[in-house]
């Protein structure tokens, strides 16, 4: 096998702001494995929170990337990369350059047998999911107007950012957003911006405005105190930072009402499955998340889509320009179709 890489730029359609943040445009690095003619993608991106800045990411992926065409074809280096025998890939390689490879050779594997990831998987019906679209911290006018119009283009779940150094700018958003897209479903994300006693005060009034769930509400560190505001909450917590790989999630089954399973958190499908199975009838659902990334990136989520409680799979929905196509979205509802591999193909590009 062959492996290249590409990077690229990709900017937000307008500034995320977030309690800890303002997000306006992040590097992706598109990783692409070659075998026989076909080829296959994967994509990670930037991050300044997960300590993954460009040239380490390139870096690590040039690394995965030269130890994958050591292997005869795409099946034998998925399941090294799987065992940790993959030389470039093993401890201490993030899980977001583990996530970019996997989903390269899926992708891969996936065109040469004739069938789509999900497929590859054993999920037999191709996977369809209503997935949140995440509202930055704004003024009440701009967020009932944004929210006005996804309801009006089809979004049944929207997700709240919160963490406003003034509490009740959050909830006064999130009234506005309530009045204007009365059907839709709420989550809140102040990631991790509160106190556990502000947290303990302001649950309950979020509750009463119809938030069906919030994430991540305390700081991440603690997970204990995240287990202890979830057994008094008024409404189901999920964790997300606190919720990074399979050992934190298995301390926190049973103890939170949900865990944010992000392929690039967690390393990817394979590890996303195994957590599903880990916290399978403990009382703790999965909610599937992502970061801000093209279809490409988020294609292999989208191909789990169905087996979460919670879809939030609307990062490429953010950007000014998706470079990739194919598992839809812009209706509020993501869907990995018939296509063999990831069922994603760059804009522009021959078929």
């Amino acid at each position: 096998m062959k492996a290249r890489l590409r990077t690229v730029r990709l900017a937000l359609a307008e500034p995320l702001r977030i309690s800890r943040s303002t997000l306006t445009a992040r590097d992706a690095v598109w990783l692409s494995v070659e075998h026989d003619g076909a080829g296959g993608h994967g994509e990670a991106v930037s991050s300044v929170y997960h300590a993954l800045p460009t040239g380490e990411l390139e870096r690590r992926l040039a690394a995965v990337g030269a130890g994958l065409a050591r292997f005869p074809d795409p099946e034998t280096a998925l399941e090294a990369l799987r065992e940790g025998r993959v030389p470039g890939a093993g401890t201490g390689t993030p899980p977001a350059v583990t996530a970019a490879a996997e989903a390269a050779l899926l992708d891969l594997a996936g065109q040469r047998a004739g069938l789509p990831v999900h497929q590859l998987l054993g999920i037999t019906e191709p996977p369809v999911a209503a997935t949140a679209r995440t509202l930055g911290i704004t003024g009440p006018a701009q967020a009932a107007d944004l929210a006005r119009r996804l309801a009006e283009s089809g979004f049944r779940v929207l997700k709240v950012k919160a963490g406003s150094p003034d509490p009740e700018d959050d909830l006064e958003r999130v009234r506005v957003i309530r009045d204007a897209a009365p059907a839709a479903r709420l989550l809140l994300d102040p990631n991790g911006a509160w106190t556990p006693a502000r947290a303990a005060a302001l649950l309950p009034r979020f509750a009463e405005l119809g938030v069906e769930a919030v994430e991540q509400p305390i700081a991440p560190g603690d997970p204990e105190q995240l287990a202890a505001l979830a057994r008094r909450s008024p409404l189901p917590v999920i964790a997300d930072e606190d919720a990074v790989g399979l050992d934190d999630v298995r301390r926190l089954a049973g103890r939170v009402h949900g865990v944010n399973v992000k392929l690039a958190k967690c390393g990817g499908v394979h590890a996303a499955l195994r957590i599903a199975e880990a916290v399978a009838g403990s009382g703790t659902e999965v909610m599937l998340g992502c970061l801000t990334a093209s279809s490409l990136g988020l294609a292999p989520a989208v191909h789990l889509a169905g087996r979460a409680r919670w879809t939030d799979l609307d990062g490429h929905l953010l950007l000014a320009h998706d470079p990739w196509t194919g598992i839809g979205g812009e209706d509020g509802t993501v869907r990995a179709g018939p296509r063999p591999g990831l069922g994603v193909a760059e804009r522009g590009a021959r078929p």
